[in-house]
């Protein structure tokens, strides 16, 4: 898991929180494991958010621009 979340591509953040929900949805962790699993995957999905909603905002630009 990459420590720095604002350095990672949207597909690097995606890539590492489906390896997550996969790694929960299994179930074989311990508590505590799932726990900070689960909170990587909050901020990931966060980020990866963030990253959508900067994409959607230069569509919108670029569309804009064209008009």
């Amino acid at each position: 898991m990459s420590d720095s979340l604002n350095e990672l591509r949207f597909e690097e953040a995606y890539a590492e929180l489906e390896t997550i929900v996969r790694r929960l949805e299994n179930g074989d962790q311990p508590l505590a494991e799932s726990g900070t699993l689960y909170e990587r995957g909050r901020l990931l999905a966060a980020h990866c958010q963030r990253l959508l909603e900067v994409a959607e905002l230069r569509v919108l630009q670029v569309a804009a621009d064209e008009s």
